[in-house]
């Protein structure tokens, strides 16, 4: 797949640029400059083409400007064609000169200059002075107002090739959230997985920002990791952009197919951190907590420490018997990949088709064992037939006479013993109801 990496200066309009491009929200947008840390990759639909976002280029001697700026270069010299954008009201700046040599320096792909905020042509400077870029023919664009695309799109598909012709089709792949509380490894732990420095990792909470999408493979698939920002509660959020990054960690849930949950297992689990897997297990999501920092508890407290978590667990939520925790250490990569085998073991059990015969033996002898009870109206429940309706979650529809308003209590019961006797004692599994109408009613 062949990569477009759209660089220049901090809040030009980059990250409104890929979000017009990918058609998504993908990117944190903000007027406060610096908001993008680490790169995000998106699809241009009916283009075979990876987009790339990256941060803002700074001269910065250390800190997270300086990190976001080297994985910036680096995407640069990885590219396949860049989009180097540049802001239309505030003119030629010396730092767009500056940024554009690196630019020639560090590759040879095309390139094509993009001069944004050009809604007004009144507030725009000079655009000859842009062409002191040694990018050629600048084109004038409004990112947020999606003007002067066709322009972008034409310099797109002129970079086609027989090789580019394949899709990155995303929706064959397993997609992964990353999840968790600021500053518990979840960047390390991407990081670790993915073999190389690609999210900026430092010794303080809230580094990144955005979902940032990657696709990869490991452990012998094809996957999609989202590394989000940390959530906090509430009511330690005061900052905007901070509110926003947890919106979309929290959309991300809805957007993956498996869930790893990121705990610091120096610490006690926080009613946030259950509060995270409340939401994971309610959107019918694979979840596996992943205890990281193992290596730093001390050997004789890790027994009874995984005990006590387990149970915590399993204690806080009826939607699943057994919660999936594991132990690693993404700085020093034990049990990453063992946690990768166990989620893909769950993911194969929960795409797996279930004999119907099975499914109505079992809830047979359920309710041979434990009669449902009475309705409201004094009336008994008849389950007569059951049958497997959906995967990821794991979803069986009961078709029942008599009663419709079967308790939560009975629900679970029978929950329970399809998950003890299919073996999904890790997933979460939905029932849903089916009246059979009356013709005589």
């Amino acid at each position: 797949m062949k990569k477009i990496v759209i660089v220049g200066r901090p809040n030009t309009g980059k990250s409104t640029l890929f979000n017009a491009l990918t058609n998504s929200r993908d990117a944190l947008v903000h007027d406060r400059p610096g908001v993008t840390r680490d790169m995000v990759s998106g699809n241009i639909p009916g283009r075979p083409w990876t987009l790339f976002d990256t941060a803002g280029l700074e001269n910065a001697k250390s800190g997270i400007a300086h990190d976001s700026t080297d994985i910036a270069i680096n995407a640069i010299s990885n590219a396949d064609a860049i989009l180097f954008v540049v802001d239309g009201r505030a003119g030629l700046t010396p730092m767009d000169i500056e940024w554009a040599k690196l630019v020639h320096k560090k590759t040879k792909a095309p390139a094509l200059l993009l001069i944004n905020k050009t809604e007004s042509t009144k507030r725009l400077s000079d655009i000859h002075d842009f062409y002191k870029l040694g990018f050629g023919e600048p084109v004038m664009i409004s990112a947020e107002h999606k003007r002067g695309f066709d322009d972008i799109y034409e310099f797109i598909d002129n970079l086609y090739t027989a090789e580019s012709t394949v899709y990155d089709n995303s929706d064959n792949k397993i997609k992964i959230a990353i999840l968790g509380q600021p500053n518990v490894g979840k960047s390390t732990f991407v990081n670790r997985v993915l073999g190389e420095k690609r999210q900026i990792v430092m010794d303080a909470p809230g580094i990144t920002r955005d979902t940032v999408k990657i696709p990869t493979h490991f452990y012998g698939r094809d996957i999609v990791l989202m590394d989000t920002a940390g959530l906090r509660r509430k009511a330690g959020v005061t900052d905007d952009v901070e509110t926003l990054s947890a919106l979309k960690s929290l959309d991300a849930i809805e957007k993956s197919d498996i869930v790893i949950l990121i705990v610091d297992a120096t610490k006690n689990i926080e009613n946030q951190a259950l509060s995270i897997a409340a939401r994971v297990y309610n959107a019918g999501k694979i979840l596996c907590v992943a205890l990281n920092k193992w290596d730093l508890v001390d050997e004789i407290e890790r027994e009874d420490k995984l005990l006590k978590l387990k149970h915590q667990f399993s204690n806080s939520f009826h939607q699943i018997i057994k919660p999936l925790i594991l132990a690693v250490s993404a700085e020093k990569g034990t049990g990453v990949q063992n946690l990768f085998k166990r989620i893909y073991e769950q993911w194969d059990l929960s795409n797996a088709d279930t004999p119907t015969s099975l499914i109505n033996r079992i809830i047979e002898k359920l309710v041979n064992d434990r009669q449902p009870p009475m309705s409201r109206l004094k009336r008994p429940m008849k389950i007569k037939f059951a049958r497997q309706t959906g995967h990821h979650p794991f979803k069986i529809t009961i078709n029942v006479g008599g009663a419709s308003d079967i308790p939560e209590s009975y629900t679970r019961y029978l929950r329970r013993g399809i998950a003890t006797a299919l073996h999904l004692e890790h997933l979460p599994i939905i029932i849903e109801y089916k009246k059979d109408e009356n013709p005589f009613d």
